[in-house]
């Protein structure tokens, strides 16, 4: 068993130091970066993700069968990328930085090329740094205890009351997802740091109704069994927090926002309780109405007397922001188009951003970013 141990402990120190004779990621002053992959035995090797241009690239084999590849000069952001050896998907094996998104796993790194930049903003800094907790409530609405995650801000232990954000997540996350490819974290610590946003509290919730927590702790799957919809619970959340948290309540001190599925969630909470949120933020929203139907969004909400009137009651709550970004390309363009259709042809008051892209994180990190600035003023 001592034989076995030490075995086990030789090879796993091993493991340690063979990282070290490959760089991978290396960063290079021309703003290009070198991926390296040692797989002598491979026929053919391939790099797939965001830093390259187009969707999967061939790498070059050289010495020591070390396969190379250099992308093009690199923006300032967060890239995801992995290794395809004889059609086997690997991570980077020299690269301790890597991501979840639903089942798929990723190699990460980040660009930044000076202070402010979008890849400063997702990398940790000399700042003072928030916490995260990850805890488990009861939720008597979906029958079952539920896990979230919650940031506090630099500072929140000395006291006082914070304002808070529920920041939900896409079709394919769960609270972590906003923590690992949002960087909700690292956004709001250097945010608060540079006094472009107000220290806040940030409540990221499991947004799947029919199940418990993300896959790693997840306990309970009802499968589609659900007793209620996310929307529907929500209250017990806010409960929660105002319980087990320093908040300033009220609609000035409580905003929400969300990606795809967490957008329809937003929208939908929003028209459940009007006159709750003071800022209300939509990435990328699914604001779909009635799947079967042919027609625009703005013709559904106009049809929808309960809609509309919905609609109608959160604007006359008067809320200090009603913020719609979304991507050029993003297959819910249309959706996004029609619902800014009703707001205009009703005179309701809101902000857009549009930028390049899809339904993509890239994009909803930079509208975190543009969002979380706008709080609490």
């Amino acid at each position: 068993m001592a034989f076995a141990f030490g075995l086990t402990a030789l090879f796993a120190q091993q493991a340690i130091f063979e990282r070290q004779d490959i760089v991978s990621p290396q960063k290079n002053d021309d703003g290009t970066v070198t991926l390296r992959l040692r797989a002598p035995g491979a026929q053919k090797v391939e790099v797939m993700g965001d830093c390259i241009d187009g969707y999967r690239k061939e790498m070059i084999k050289g010495e020591n069968g070390v396969w190379t590849f250099t992308t093009q000069p690199l923006a300032p952001e967060l890239y995801s990328y992995r290794f395809y050896a004889d059609g086997v998907e690997l991570q980077d094996p020299a690269n301790w930085n890597r991501s979840r998104d639903v089942r798929s796993f990723m190699s990460t790194f980040i660009i930044s090329k000076e202070e402010g930049d979008c890849g400063y903003l997702y990398g940790n800094h000399d700042v003072p740094h928030g916490n995260i907790q990850q805890i488990w409530y009861d939720s008597k609405t979906l029958g079952m205890s539920r896990r979230m995650s919650i940031y506090t801000p630099a500072g929140y232990e000395k006291g006082g009351n914070y304002p808070v954000l529920y920041l939900l997540h896409g079709m394919g996350g769960d609270e972590d997802a906003w923590l690992t490819l949002g960087r909700a974290s690292q956004v709001l610590d250097n945010l608060i740091a540079a006094g472009k946003a107000v220290p806040m509290i940030v409540v990221m919730t499991n947004g799947h109704a029919d199940n418990d927590a993300s896959p790693e702790f997840t306990a309970l799957q009802q499968r589609g069994r659900q007793k209620a919809s996310f929307e529907e619970s929500f209250p017990e959340i806010k409960s929660y927090i105002e319980k087990n948290f320093r908040v300033k309540k009220g609609a000035d001190n409580t905003a929400m926002c969300g990606l795809s599925m967490g957008g329809f969630h937003t929208f939908h909470i929003s028209l459940m309780n009007p006159g709750m949120f003071g800022y209300i933020g939509l990435f990328s929203a699914a604001v779909r109405m009635d799947r079967n139907s042919d027609k625009s969004i703005d013709r559904q909400i106009a049809e929808s007397a309960e809609v509309s009137g919905q609609i109608a009651a959160v604007f006359k709550a008067k809320p200090h922001l009603y913020w719609i970004g979304i991507g050029k390309t993003d297959f819910l363009y249309e959706q996004n188009k029609g619902l800014r259709a009703y707001l205009d042809k009703m005179q309701y008051p809101y902000e857009y951003f549009e930028n390049e892209d899809g339904h993509i994180w890239r994009n909803w990190r930079i509208y975190l970013s543009i969002f979380t600035q706008k709080l609490f003023k």
